[in-house]
C-alpha cells in the first residue's frame, strides 16, 4: 500500500505542538498531521484501538514525531511497542524531545529510533529543526514497497 503522507505528532506540550504545526505549514509541508497528547492515546492511534478503533487505514502515519516525556506511557515504551509489532516495525520514528540526556539518546537508538532531535530552546532554531524534519522524513525519505 502506498504511503499517504500522514504525520503523527505525539506531543503533550501545546506550545510545541502549535510551533510544529505552524512551521510545517509555513515551509509547505502540506501533509495531514494527526496530534495525540499522551502515550496511551498514541498507542491507541497506532494500533487502532480505544477511541481510535474505527480509524481508517488511510490515516496510518508515514512518520511519527515522538516526544519522550509523556503522560501515561513514555515515548520509550511507545517506541518499543512499535518495533515489537511486525506491521509497525518499518514505520520511521523520530524522537523530538527536550531531553539531552545521554541515556535517553542511547536508549532511543537501542529501541529502534530512526533519529533523535533535541528540541532547541530558541524559537528560530526549533522552527528550523521542524522544517528540516518535515522536508527529510516526508518528502525525501523512502521506505521499501509495501510499507505504509
Amino acid at each position: 500500500m502506498p504511503r499517504n503522507g500522514v504525520i503523527l505528532l505525539v506531543e503533550d506540550n501545546s506550545d510545541d505542538e502549535v510551533l510544529v504545526l505552524r512551521t510545517l505549514h509555513r515551509y509547505g509541508v502540506a501533509n495531514r498531521v494527526e496530534v495525540v497528547r499522551d502515550g496511551a492515546e498514541a498507542l491507541d492511534f497506532l494500533f487502532r484501538r480505544g477511541s481510535h478503533a474505527g480509524r481508517d487505514e488511510s490515516s496510518d502515519p508515514q512518520v511519527v514525531l515522538l516526544d519522550l516525556k509523556l503522560p501515561k506511557v513514555s515515548g520509550h515504551d511507545i517506541l518499543r511497542q512499535i518495533r515489537a509489532d511486525e506491521n509497525l516495525r518499518p514505520l520511521p520514528v523520530v524522537i523530538l524531545t527536550s531531553s539531552d540526556e545521554d541515556r535517553d539518546v542511547a536508549q532511543s537508538y537501542a529501541n529502534g529510533a530512526n533519529s533523535y532531535v533535541r528540541k532547541p530552546v530558541d524559537f528560530a532554531e526549533f522552527a528550523d529543526a521542524v522544517r528540516q524534519l518535515g522536508l527529510y522524513w516526508v518528502l525525501l525519505n523512502r521506505v521499501p514497497n509495501g510499507v505504509k
